[in-house]
């Protein structure tokens, strides 16, 4: 796979701050992407928290996430890769009922203390803890580039799962001119970024409906254009 090493890149508004685990080089497991994460939390919270603030664009897309969930009234959200929790703390104050679950034991400590009204739980997107059918919003913002592309279809095809018919999908990656995946050395560990079109047919295979797509342009600190694509389970199956 083509590789790009360059200075580390956050993302979802990240402003280059300097986020470094030595060691974590390539990611073998789950374990190795909570245990990541576990050693930044409390600086990627402190980082992080407010990010939301200065992205009108991120915020105008999460707004019309939560109206087309409540349009639908197809049940709660899943934030899932939440990390310390403002961006569930953000949706659930847009209206819909919505619970966040993270990999990292400490983020999910950092998030229930920021946010003790809500439901936070540690868990894996590959295997979710939810029952068939129950979710009306998944949202993956930057939560899935950690995993190796061959992964892919199975999460995706999780995330179909416990939606409800007529649920929406939100799905925030960097993005790449180049149709295949390439890697590239994240602050935290190994991750990959993706082109919206390649995205978007994976998705179409796991039996998702395009919805919408936002590209952005990155912002001074940021290396990559930053995606997000919006997609529905179909109401009729």
């Amino acid at each position: 796979m083509p590789r790009d090493v360059a200075p580390f890149d956050a993302g979802f508004g990240a402003r280059g701050q300097r986020v470094i685990v030595s060691g974590v080089t390539e990611l073998s497991a789950p374990n190795d992407t909570a245990a990541a994460y576990d050693a930044v939390a409390s600086l990627y919270a402190e980082l992080f928290s407010d990010v939301l603030a200065d992205l009108p664009m991120e915020r105008a897309l999460l707004a019309a996430f939560a109206e087309l969930v409540q349009a639908h009234g197809a049940g709660p959200v899943a934030d899932i890769g939440c990390g310390p929790g403002h961006v569930t703390a953000h949706m659930q104050a847009l209206g819909p009922t919505t619970f966040g679950i993270d990999l990292s034991s400490a983020m999910i400590a950092l998030a229930r203390q920021a946010h003790p009204e809500l439901r936070f739980d540690e868990g894996t997107m590959t295997a979710l803890e939810i029952a068939d059918g129950v979710l009306g919003g998944v949202l993956a913002l930057y939560s899935v580039i950690h995993l190796h592309p061959r992964q892919l279809p199975a999460v995706f095809a999780e995330f179909w799962r416990v939606l409800a018919p007529g649920g929406h999908l939100l799905l925030g990656f960097f993005a790449g001119d180049d149709p295949q995946p390439r890697e590239f050395d994240h602050k935290v560990a190994l991750a990959y970024r993706w082109s919206p079109d390649s995205l978007a047919d994976l998705l179409r295979q796991a039996g998702f409906v395009e919805v919408g797509r936002l590209l952005r342009e990155p912002r001074e600190g940021e290396r990559f254009q930053q995606a997000h694509l919006l997609v529905r389970k179909p109401q009729e199956l």
